[in-house]
């Protein structure tokens, strides 16, 4: 290790505090937008859930928890006004749990929020470090990393 070097350790804590950073900079506008009961877990299970809607089984594969854990997220998003449980018309024994407009609208305001982030660090590092890092991360990040089971791994 070079003198000027952090110790390997420090990396990922780096990366995880940019995504704390990220994740609560975004519940912060959130909940000054309207949501203030959304937690991060919620918006990986909508994302999980997405805009066609899917099965709690198919949920629970998705975030990697048990179809029990999943139900549980999905009662809290339901009781929330995020989701809904339907009847699958292709099939009556199964139940389908769908994003209401309350869900949406909260799904399209991340969307915007991150936007803003975005430009926020943009304009702190210059939009050329912003997208060499993007660019960087890309090239060591392998693609089935792009999960949303990330509540899996940092749970009990």
């Amino acid at each position: 290790m070079a003198e000027h070097d952090e110790p390997g350790w420090v990396l990922p804590l780096l990366l995880f505090g940019g995504f704390r950073t990220l994740i609560d900079r975004l519940h912060a506008e959130l909940a000054h937008q309207g949501h203030s009961d959304m937690r991060p877990a919620h918006g990986f299970a909508m994302q999980a859930i997405g805009v066609e809607g899917t099965t709690a089984s198919e949920v629970g594969r998705r975030l990697g928890v048990s179809k029990q854990a999943a139900g549980k997220t999905i009662d809290r998003l339901v009781d929330l006004g995020y989701a809904a449980r339907t009847a699958d018309a292709a099939d009556a024994r199964r139940k389908l749990v769908r994003l209401t407009p309350r869900g949406i609208d909260a799904l399209a305001r991340s969307a915007a929020v991150f936007e803003q982030l975005r430009a926020e660090w943009t304009r702190e590092l210059g939009v050329e470090r912003v997208r060499a890092l993007e660019a960087d991360l890309r090239r060591v990040v392998p693609a089935e990393a792009f999960r949303l089971d990330a509540a899996s791994w940092l749970g009990p």
